[in-house]
Order: C-alpha cells, then structure tokens, then sequence
C-alpha cells in the first residue's frame, strides 16, 4: 500500500517539475511599436498583425499602437489594412523588440478587381459586439450628397442604422432615438451634430481619419448609452510634406492644408467650411427690399497639432469649432433676428509607453455647446440662451498581457 501511495505523488511531482521547465524554456518575448502611414505618418487605427505558423496576431489601436507576446524564435509576420499594401515582415526575436511598421498605399488601378472574403466566425472573434470601423478611404468610396462627403450619413447605410428622414444626418440604431446616441469627436462629446437644421453633419471629411460605431454592447469607457456610441478620430496630418486639397460644392467650399512642423517630429492638419449662399444672394436684394440683411450660413473649423516628444511619448493638441447663424430682418415691422447656435471642442492628449505591453493615455476635454436668441422689435428687446459646458479629466490604459487578450481600464 505504501508503494501505490508514493508511486502517483512523486509521478505529480515529476510532471509539475516538467511543466515548470518546460515553462522556462519556452521563454516569451513581446514584439511592439506604432504602425502608420508610409507617405504620411499618419498611424492607422485597426492595422492587422499576424503570424502565419502560430495563428496569433493582434491590431493597432486608437494610436496606431500594438503590443503582441510571441515565444523566442523566427516569425514571419503578415500586416495588413483597407486600402494598403500587404507587408511581410521577417524576424528573429530572441529578445523584446520595438518595431514601428510603415504601409504603402495601394495605387489605383482601373484593370485590377479584388474580391475578398470573410470567415465565418469573424463577427465572433472578438469580444467586441456589434463594432463597425469605417476609415476615411471607404467613406470617401461613397456617393456624396452635393459634392459633400457626409460621415453620418456613410453610417445609414450600415446594417442596424437608419436615417431620420431623407438629408437629414440624424441617426437612428436598432430603434433607439438621435438623442440617446453618443457622438465624439477626439473624445470631446458633440451635442448637435447637424448644420441647416440637420440636412448636413458638423464633421468635415478632409479632416477625419477614422470612423468607429458601435451598436450594442457599449464598452464602460463611454459611460452606457441607450441607443449606439459614434466615436470620430481626426487625423494627425502630413508629417513628411506640405498637402493641400479642397472643394467646391452647391451648397458649401472646404479646403483643408496639413504638413510637417518639424519633419518627421511633428505635424499640423487645419480644415475649414462655409456656405455662401447668403453672400452669392445679398447681392441681388435692394436694400430698399423688406427683408434685406436677412439669410443663414455655416462655417466649421478643425485644427490638430501632434508632436513626438520622444520613443515613448506623443502629446496631440485638437480642436473644432462651428456654428450655424440664422438672420431675419423685417424692416417694415422694424423686426430683427439673429440666432446662432454651435459646438466647440477642445483636447489635449498625452501617449506615454511605461513598457512593451502598457500604454497610457492621459486626456483633457473641454467641449460647449451654446444656443441664443437675440431680437429686438421697436424699444422691446429679447434675448434668450442655453447651453451645455463640460470639462473633463481621464487617464486610460491599454495592457496587452497576452495575443488573446487586452486589458482596457
């Protein structure tokens, strides 16, 4: 008896003395970096990364930062995204590398179809439900109402998602109503998304990089929401060379210039908006006419600054501001208007890498959205305003302890 007791208690000690060996020679290594834009700079957000003999990989996140954990020894690795060059990528990792990935985009070529596929669990393969990412290069695919580039409205199309309305940019997910959708811009909450009472949205395209809704499931960063969460990212601008481009539409222009500050180190993107209607029409009113000085316009600005502080820190500067202005005049009753109405953002972000697998991201948001009613008939004067401010402090942090696993808190 005394042999059947010892025999399977030194056969679990052998086993586990194996395991624990086998455990420290099967040493681990972890393989990170910031994957962008090889013309640009610009990081891509959602970048995938695989390994082909393990099957492990991981993506890029917000920042364009990713982090993955590989045993010691030769990978080739697969980077993939929309509208890029596939790169691979061979290493020897016998110890913990940083290594920042530059994709190139695809040109475009009239003769050449692509048709690509979709596994069949790939809706399932993240614990994420419910998430669609839109880049600027798929939205831009789209038709555009009046020559403008709508991103609200590239989200109607999706599964899920309805208009409110034909031209109008209000959203309605899985049955909820436009109120109970959060909307952000570079984590600064939006209030009125919408310009001429809702037919166009307040996001210029030219300015925005990334587009990611979510429609169930809302992670606890946002703080729940009834309906869907639409979380907008602005791009970085050109870090390697001076880029302009703009527009003329029926309704609105739009221009936008981006470039480097200090090659390489830093960089700025400044876009711009504005109708003119009013002043293509002022014109041929007589200012003897009844409602002469009457009309309405809009006009967004966006502005970004982000600067490389070091390997391991990256300070972004970003801000947006627009309003819609409603004039009315009526000289007869000796009646006049004016109403404007608008949002302003701003944030200021700070990326610290403490390590190969914890990235940190300290933000200050500031965001106002103010409505007014000023108007004056004969001696009388009325004057009514509303408004929502909000100043806001968080620190967030990305943890990659494992490829099947990333820790948000």
């Amino acid at each position: 008896m005394n042999v059947l007791i010892r025999y399977p208690v030194r056969l679990g000690l052998c086993l586990w003395i194996n395991l624990i060996v086998s455990g420290a020679v099967a040493q681990k290594v972890t393989l990170n970096g910031y994957i962008t834009d090889s013309l640009t700079g610009e990081t891509l957000i959602g970048a995938n990364l695989s390994e082909g003999r393990t099957g492990r990989g991981g993506s890029s996140n917000a920042y364009g930062f990713y982090s993955i954990t590989l045993e010691k020894g030769t990978y080739l690795l697969n980077c993939t995204y929309v509208g890029y060059e596939t790169k691979l990528i061979s290493l020897q990792l016998d110890s913990n590398l940083s290594c920042n990935i530059q994709l190139v985009p695809k040109s475009y070529s009239p003769d050449e179809v692509v048709v690509t596929g979709k596994r069949r669990d790939q809706n399932i393969r993240s614990a994420q439900m419910g998430q669609v990412d839109l880049s600027v290069e798929k939205i831009k695919q789209i038709p555009a109402l009046m020559g403008e580039v709508d991103v609200l409205k590239a989200i109607q199309l999706l599964p899920g998602v309805r208009n409110s309305g034909e031209g109008n940019s209000g959203i309605y997910i899985r049955g909820g109503g436009p109120d109970q959708n959060l909307i952000m811009l570079d984590d600064a909450v939006v209030y009125n998304p919408g310009h001429l009472f809702g037919f166009f949205s307040v996001f210029i395209g030219y300015a925005v990089k990334n587009l990611t809704l979510i429609k169930g499931g809302m992670p606890a960063q946002y703080g729940g929401r009834l309906s869907g969460v639409v979380d907008i990212t602005m791009k970085d601008g050109n870090n390697r060379e001076v880029q302009g481009e703009g527009g003329i539409g029926l309704i609105a222009s739009r221009f936008s210039l981006q470039g480097p500050i200090k090659k390489d180190k830093s960089s700025f993107i400044l876009s711009a908006r504005r109708t003119y209607i009013d002043a293509l029409v002022k014109p041929f009113v007589p200012r003897t006419a009844n409602l002469y000085g009457s009309g309405y316009y809009f006009y967004d600005l966006n502005a970004k600054a982000n600067f490389k502080l070091s390997e391991k820190d990256r300070l972004f500067f970003s801000g947006y501001f627009g309003r819609d202005v409603f004039d009315f005049r009526s000289e007869r009753r000796a009646f006049r208007t004016n109403v404007p109405w608008g949002n302003s953002t701003a944030t200021v972000r700070w990326n610290h890498v403490f390590n190969r697998k914890l990235l940190a991201n300290t933000t200050l948001v500031y965001n106002d959205f103010n409505f007014k009613i000023d108007a004056t008939q004969y001696v009388f004067m009325l004057v009514l305003s509303s408004g929502i401010r909000d100043l806001n402090a968080k620190v967030d942090f990305d943890w990659y302890p494992a490829p099947e696993h990333k820790v948000k808190y």
